[in-house]
């Protein structure tokens, strides 16, 4: 059986945000969503990110994945200041280098469940296609839903669709695991099973960055 996961290496921060500030212009004002934030991201580091709604939660989750940049400050994953590169160069790094997961699951509803788990593998054209299939079924058997492979989202309930999007998160094998309120729509026993699957992810390396409003996920958490 292939390996799933690389294993990891010494290496510096694997995230890291230097004297960050975001000032969103507004036509009532100037809005300071992050005002110099230094933090760090070690491999294998499981950390929650918790506050109010429009403390900044989504924004620094933004910088992150370089969905959006700083108005000043430096954010760098792996050693590459994302900040700095060109929207063609993000989407393909982001492919390669992050597994996002939504609250809402986003999971394509005519495709199947394990086809859902290769589209970032094509989308990145990772792996040969021929071992796309094998991979993701590995990946559908790791997060327990191998016998769900064949079927469609709307089969499944809201738990296994999120621990589908989880599957499809890990596709390409990113390092980086960030998920938004992963649990907001799950009752206590689903979102139970998908605390423990990010703990498993992290003990094999992954580091997992969390916005939540739980108090249970921030204290399951390495960091909150």
């Amino acid at each position: 059986m292939p390996a799933l996961f690389a294993s990891p290496a010494a290496s510096p921060p694997l995230i890291e945000l230097i004297n960050v500030v975001k000032i969103f212009h507004t036509t009532a004002g100037d809005f300071t969503a992050l005002k110099n934030i230094n933090l760090k991201f070690e491999l294998g580091e499981f950390t929650s990110i918790m506050g109010k709604s429009g403390s900044g939660k989504s924004t620094l989750v933004n910088m992150i994945t370089g969905i959006d940049h700083p108005t000043s400050g430096t954010v760098r994953v792996d050693g590459t200041e994302i900040h700095r590169m060109k929207e063609g160069q993000l989407a393909v790094w982001r492919g390669r280098s992050l597994g996002i997961v939504f609250q809402f699951f986003q999971l394509l509803p005519t495709l199947s469940v394990l086809e859902n788990t290769m589209l970032p593998m094509d989308f990145c054209n990772m792996y040969a296609p021929t071992e796309r299939e094998e991979k993701a079924f590995e990946l559908l058997r790791l997060v327990g839903l191998e016998e769900e492979a064949e079927k469609q989202p709307a089969a499944l309930s809201g738990g296994q669709q999120q621990t589908a999007a989880i599957a499809r998160a890990l596709a390409n094998d990113p390092p980086i695991i960030v998920a938004d309120e992963p649990t907001g729509n799950l009752d206590s026993l689903t979102a139970e099973r998908i605390l423990e699957l990010f703990e498993m992810l992290a003990s094999r390396g992954k580091t997992i960055v969390i916005v939540t409003h739980d108090p249970a996920l921030s204290k399951r958490s390495t960091l909150a």
